[in-house]
């Protein structure tokens, strides 16, 4: 897979299978999209091709309160990538003028001139241009290319959407979002150098840098960590940290459980399995420590009991 930030017209493309859209979370939705993307694409002797966008227009009309992002650019392109679903990721910079682009121009200056567009295939609620005022009509009147619409893929009777998927890790159901997903929900970050409480109470923590203002669920997980080639489990914290932080920050710490190691620096991966519980403020660090001793017993027995049904 080959990744493509600018102008697309330096790539020299001569002709792509191509479908849009930001992909976040690449949940099942977006997964049975790219299949048919290869499908239809190999059909015509054509490589494929993801028309994705940096910052998430969401985030870029909202301003100061963006949504919850399911997954960074570097998370969303490492999937693609180990998947094997597409040839080539443009990413375009969406800014006040690509905003407002008409969608006639889009068509013309970005599916046509740009990209070289033979075959599209969108999915079956998207919408382009200023004012969101492109549609599949307007693009299956373009001459150039072919345009399909793909019907939406239904888990579970629900529709697949990035926003479900959301609503669900806001509720903490990991097994309804990883069912969205077709895999657990993960996260993957550097590990930095932080406060260093953790160790002082006997739960020394590795603290994860988040690019983002506002994560897609809070609380107190069991999780799995990718690190040093292995996966390791342990008991993680998103959010706010209460009782020990007053500022706006997010934050993800997660205690690994019978590790030691040096890992500042490292970019690890972390598998969000189960919820334990919201945060909560506590009156002190003794109260602190008592219950975080009980999130790490009770996340040793889910990972015990994970580990017989998979032997």
């Amino acid at each position: 897979m080959q990744v493509f930030l600018g102008d697309p017209r330096r790539f020299g493309l001569s002709g792509c299978a191509l479908t849009i859209g930001n992909f976040d979370g690449v949940h099942l939705g977006h997964q049975h999209i790219l299949q048919r993307l290869r499908d239809e694409a190999s059909a015509r002797n054509l490589p494929t091709a993801l028309l994705t966008f940096e910052p998430h227009p969401r985030e870029f009309f909202a301003r100061g309160n963006p949504p919850a992002r399911l997954s960074t650019l570097r998370d969303k392109l490492s999937y693609l990538q180990e998947q094997a679903l597409v040839d080539y990721v443009f990413v375009h910079r969406f800014n006040h003028g690509f905003a407002a682009m008409s969608a006639e121009n889009f068509i013309n200056d970005v599916l046509v001139r740009d990209l070289k567009t033979r075959y599209l295939l969108i999915g079956d609620d998207f919408q382009f241009g200023a004012a969101r005022k492109g549609d599949f009509n307007l693009l299956t009147r373009c001459p150039h290319f072919v345009t399909e619409a793909m019907p939406s893929v239904l888990v579970q009777g629900e529709r697949a959407s990035s926003t479900l998927v959301r609503e669900r890790l806001a509720m903490g159901d990991l097994d309804g979002a990883a069912a969205l997903l077709g895999r657990d929900y993960r996260l993957s970050g550097r590990v930095v150098h932080g406060r260093k409480l953790g160790r002082t109470i006997g739960f020394p923590t590795a603290n994860i840098h988040l690019p983002h203002l506002k994560p897609a669920l809070q609380g107190v997980f069991v999780v799995q960590v990718e690190v040093a080639g292995r996966l390791r489990g342990g008991v993680a914290s998103l959010g706010l940290n209460p009782t020990v932080s007053d500022t706006p920050d997010y934050k993800l710490e997660v205690h690994l459980f019978d590790f030691a190691a040096d890992i500042y620096g490292h970019r690890v991966t972390v598998h969000f399995l189960k919820k334990l519980r919201d945060e909560e403020r506590y009156d002190d660090l003794t109260a602190l420590v008592a219950q975080i001793e009980k999130d790490a017993a009770s996340a040793r027995t889910y990972l015990t009991s994970l580990q017989r049904e998979q032997a």
